[in-house]
């Protein structure tokens, strides 16, 4: 705690504020040291950890702590204007904060930004979700491109991949070949 004073000069990392200050780990990996925290007045922490009882004008003091140089005060800053971006100048603070790619992975490893549009669910035919690993059953008999041979309806998928850009799409092996297959022909095997 006494590196964190030292480094801050016993102020809010974040807005700057002198009283109730405590240590705060920034999640989701911080072993607690000095470099994976920050020091934080008690308002920005309970802010940080309760998104109900955001004060939006409160943080634009991230207008000015943004451009710290610690790791730590440059995640959490990240996460807030992203969490705000709403708004219109965080969007705009934001835009202007450069993170290297380690702090910025550390920053997005919450989940903090991602929206569920950006995520890629794939679906069988009956609208169950698919999940890598998956055991699947052939609703139709598919003519394999580039093979010989038919996947017979009713034919088992074992240990599917999932096609990352692509929730219509699956890889899985049939007669010992990988072949991509169109969700909208399997079922989820119970």
């Amino acid at each position: 705690m006494s590196d964190l004073h030292a480094r801050s000069g016993s102020a809010c990392e974040l807005c700057a504020n002198t009283e109730n200050l405590s240590a705060y780990a920034v999640p989701p990996d911080s072993d607690g040291s000095t470099e994976q925290s920050l020091l934080a007045c008690n308002r920005c922490q309970d802010q940080i950890n309760n998104p109900d009882n955001i004060d939006i004008n409160h943080w634009r003091c991230l207008n000015d702590s943004m451009w710290s140089q610690v790791p730590a005060v440059q995640v959490v800053a990240w996460r807030m204007l992203t969490r705000l971006s709403a708004e219109g100048w965080p969007q705009e603070l934001l835009e202007m904060l450069y993170l290297d790619d380690k702090t910025l992975a550390w920053a997005k490893a919450t989940g903090e930004g991602q929206s569920d549009a950006d995520t890629v669910v794939h679906k069988d035919s009956n609208g169950a979700v698919l999940s890598a690993g998956d055991t699947v059953t052939l609703i139709k008999d598919l003519d394999v491109k580039g093979t010989s041979f038919v996947g017979k309806r009713g034919t088992a998928v074992r240990n599917i991949s999932l096609v990352q850009d692509n929730p219509e799409q699956i890889e899985g092996r049939v007669n010992g070949t990988q072949i991509v297959i169109l969700t909208k022909f399997v079922k989820r095997a119970n």
